[in-house]
């Protein structure tokens, strides 16, 4: 070997083994082995930093900014609302949410969905009585195996098509990967719902007790004029308030708390419902009814506040300014643009309108006020604030703008008319001009230790390749397989990329692991896009272990799941998904 590739392969192993060992994180070990590279001669100073520009990477930042923006606009409620139902069987459940994270997951990054849909699994168990690990390990394996459909579904495709493009001249398309990548997650999806669930061992968990733990406010929502509820009786919207785990307490009209639920009152535009709920199921519940968050002259006044609005949550001490007197009678309205959506008070039953409730100290209050207001408005009040809990306030009336926009994108990407990477920066753009993203949270969305990651593994990867690296690995795992017919040397890369993948970060997988394939087709003289996909494939199905793939650590907490619990469903998940990529390869991409 040379003096650059055993440098090379040296700090490839310092950093796989600081990986493993876990003590520091990972995107300051792939920064400092850029470093070393650099100092040492083997990465040219001036492709130092050229990983922070690559596309692959570009295209991992948008992708989250986008996904953040679909939550924002209520695209995720849209789906959740009308198809979660806790009264189903485990494994319809299963099935259901294991579909719908899949479909996301094809078209949002995989952890973005997950992370959208995890509250809502966690509700739903916790609504039917039971232990949220029983479906959070295969939501969070549904949303793998529906990254791997599409090029913008998991970092590894958007890797390997850049790969691609570098190596080839042209990158993988939108839906390259969907013949692929589609049938792998159909057998993966009906595994896990039909028999994967069975393998989980059943113990109890913290989530529920987590959950309970959060403030159930007493708050209020107001009918608009106009809106579909009114001439109903409130009665009638007990189920949707219960699918959003909201409970409807009363109706404030013409400022008067109305006697008891008022289940049959016919309800009017202006009228005021009391609830019961925590601030995400009432944000919910709001979208999916329509309904203002305080009366038309308030709302008005709140839809003029610029660059969107935030939820604060802040505790009254003894010495608050609003301590003894009301909302309304301190004008916290008026004087601060905010609304108090919600109170919670141990023990006591509010009876008025809340903004007429006088504020005692202890109470915990929920504010709506524009955003990067927060600080002011608490420090206004004199009260303390609490642990930001990245509440949110979804902008429902551009639930389908955000959808067009993000649809549109994505189909002009897929018939080649834009460059991916601009597609989704527009897309990008648009959300922050209609404010369906708020200019003050854009880069907050962005991983940014999956960037420096990204960034500091792609000159890695590239100055290995010229170095010769990747083809003595090639070269290596040929001998291994000398002899084999083409799909026996498919299923070893195979093996080989998603062990690696099962205990490093899939990304860094990708990197090392693309240009060995392709180098493995070249000295077959064969097609490289078979192994290419073989690569894709085998770098996003990292079942075995918790630290595979940030999906499974994800869930590892609320699940009460063991580390040994993943191997249980992940070995014969695995082995199915080798089982049935190597024919579909075959078949699809011809040696």
């Amino acid at each position: 070997m040379t003096f650059d590739q055993i440098v090379l392969f040296a700090l490839f192993a310092a950093v796989f083994g600081l990986l493993l060992w876990g003590r520091y994180r990972y995107d300051i070990v792939a920064f400092s082995a850029l470093m070393v590279a650099v100092v040492l001669g083997v990465v040219p100073a001036n492709d130092a930093f050229a990983g922070f520009g690559h596309p692959a990477t570009l295209v991992v930042a948008l992708v989250l900014v986008v996904s953040a923006g679909l939550v924002r606009s209520g695209a995720v409620f849209l789906i959740t609302r009308t198809l979660v139902d806790s009264s189903r069987s485990l494994g319809a459940h299963i099935t259901l949410m294991g579909g719908i994270g899949a479909v996301l997951s094809a078209f949002m990054n995989n952890v973005a969905a997950l992370a959208l849909l995890m509250p809502v699994d966690i509700q739903t168990a916790r609504k039917a009585g039971r232990t949220p690990g029983m479906s959070l390990m295969p939501l969070s394996f549904a949303t793998i195996l529906g990254g791997m459909a599409t090029l913008i579904g998991t970092p590894p495709n958007i890797i390997i098509a850049s790969i691609r493009a570098e190596t080839l001249g042209e990158p993988f398309g939108m839906f390259d990967f969907a013949p692929v990548g589609g049938i792998a997650a159909l057998a993966g999806l009906l595994f896990v719902a039909l028999i994967g669930w069975r393998l989980i061992p059943l113990r109890q968990n913290a989530a529920g007790a987590s959950e309970a733990q959060l403030s159930q406010y007493i708050a209020e929502l107001t009918v608009p004029e106009g809106s579909d509820m009114i001439g109903q009786r409130l009665g009638e919207f007990d189920k949707e308030a219960e699918k959003a785990d909201v409970a409807i307490l009363g109706l404030i009209r013409d400022g008067k708390r109305l006697y008891g639920r008022a289940a049959g009152q016919m309800l009017r535009a202006g009228d005021a419902l009391v609830l019961e709920a925590t601030p995400e199921a009432l944000d919910e519940f709001r979208t999916a009814a329509s309904l203002d968050f305080a009366d038309a002259a308030r709302q008005e006044k709140l839809g003029a506040a610029g660059d969107g609005l935030e939820l604060v949550e802040v505790v009254v001490p003894e010495t608050a300014r609003i301590k003894g007197r009301s909302a309304q009678a301190l004008g916290l309205a008026w004087r601060q643009n905010t609304v108090l959506m919600g109170l919670a008070r141990q023990g006591r039953r509010l009876t008025r309108h809340i903004r007429q409730e006088q504020i005692e100290a202890g109470d915990i209050l929920l504010l709506l006020c524009p955003r990067d207001r927060g600080a002011d408005v608490t420090e206004w009040l004199g009260c303390l604030p609490l642990a930001e809990r990245g509440l949110s306030v979804t902008a429902n009336d551009k639930t389908w703008l955000a959808i067009g926009l993000f649809a549109g994108a994505v189909l002009a990407a897929s018939l080649g008319i834009i460059y991916l990477p601009i597609a989704l920066g527009l897309v990008v753009v648009a959300y922050v001009l209609t404010k369906i993203l708020p200019l003050a949270e854009l880069y907050d969305h962005i991983e940014w230790p999956v960037v420096v990651l990204l960034g500091s593994m792609i000159p890695l990867g590239a100055a290995l390749d010229s170095a010769g690296g990747t083809a003595l690995i090639a070269e290596s795992l040929l001998t291994l397989t000398a002899g084999m017919p083409a799909w026996a040397i498919l299923t070893v890369l195979m093996v080989v990329t998603m062990t690696l993948s099962d205990v490093l970060n899939n990304t860094a997988t990708a990197i090392v692991a693309a240009p060995v394939g392709i180098q493995m087709a070249t000295s077959l003289g064969v097609s490289p896009d078979p192994f290419l996909m073989a690569v894709a494939v085998a770098a996003s199905a990292a079942f075995l272990t918790p630290i595979g793939h940030k999906n499974n650590t994800l869930v590892l907490g609320p699940g009460g799941y063991h580390f040994g619990d993943y191997w249980r469903i992940g070995l014969p998940l695995e082995v199915l998904i080798i089982a049935v990529s190597i024919p579909s390869i075959l078949l699809f991409w011809p040696l």
